[in-house]
């Protein structure tokens, strides 16, 4: 048995490309290892058998954004239950409009959580390895209008639905204006900027409801779509918010 060596030593025997190549080859998926793709340079072999998939090219990983379903209970971003570890190739839902890329581990590796929704609610979150969307959606965020569809229990009080379009007051916080409009009769639309889960829950509680299920359902021009809970794509790079 040979001693171990790491892949990236060996794909630079094979291929005589540098070693960032290698690394950049390996990073990118495009080497297997006894027929499964290993994505780690580090990754230490002996006699198994290496190989190069076609077309490959040793570039460097485009930053990815993410758009995924977060099921409530689950956090944006932190703890044991933290949304982005329901990441991976068999949540992912392709469409028509997604760019064509194969799912990398890499992609999942230093996210950002720009715009977090509270653990009590479900919906759209954004996932980021892009610089600029990050900044965008953290220096904007109070600048870009989020939708949200609310079940809702209880009666509304007289006149409750012209107070939620207007603007009230309840717990102490002037919350924001709203286009807010009835989707069913246990459900309520609440679109408006600068808004969170907690206003929106004082908002029905004024109003004489309680909200039951809060689920985000767009930020700006990005909407979530028909993805189910805990699933995911990647967002088209024309896509703007």
């Amino acid at each position: 048995m040979s001693e171990p060596i790491r892949l990236a030593k060996t794909v630079v025997a094979l291929t005589q490309c540098s070693r960032r190549e290698a690394e950049l080859y390996i990073e990118g998926g495009w080497v297997t290892v006894d027929g499964q793709v290993v994505e780690e340079p580090q990754h230490m072999i002996t006699d198994q058998r290496v190989e190069l998939l076609p077309d490959a090219k040793p570039e460097p990983i485009e930053p990815v954004t993410i758009v995924m379903h977060k099921p409530a209970g689950y956090d944006s971003d932190e703890g044991d239950k933290a949304a982005w570890k329901l990441l991976g190739a068999e949540s992912r839902v392709t469409e028509h409009t997604d760019p064509a890329m194969r799912t990398l581990r890499r992609h999942f590796a230093r996210l950002s959580v720009p715009m977090r929704l509270a653990a009590n609610a479900s919906g759209l979150l954004v996932l980021t390895r892009d610089f600029q969307v990050n900044k965008k959606l953290s220096d904007e965020a109070s600048r870009i209008e989020q939708e949200y569809s609310v079940e809702v229990s209880g009666t509304i009080a007289e006149g409750g639905l012209e107070q939620l379009n207007r603007g009230i007051t309840a717990n102490g916080w002037k919350l924001p204006t709203c286009k807010v409009s009835w989707q069913s009769e246990q459900r309520l639309r609440f679109a408006a900027k600068d808004i969170r889960v907690a206003h929106i829950e004082s908002m029905c509680e004024a109003a004489g409801l309680q909200a039951i299920v809060i689920k985000r359902i767009r930020i700006g021009s990005v909407a979530m779509g028909k993805l189910q809970p805990g699933q995911w794509r990647y967002l088209p790079p024309f896509k703007r918010f």
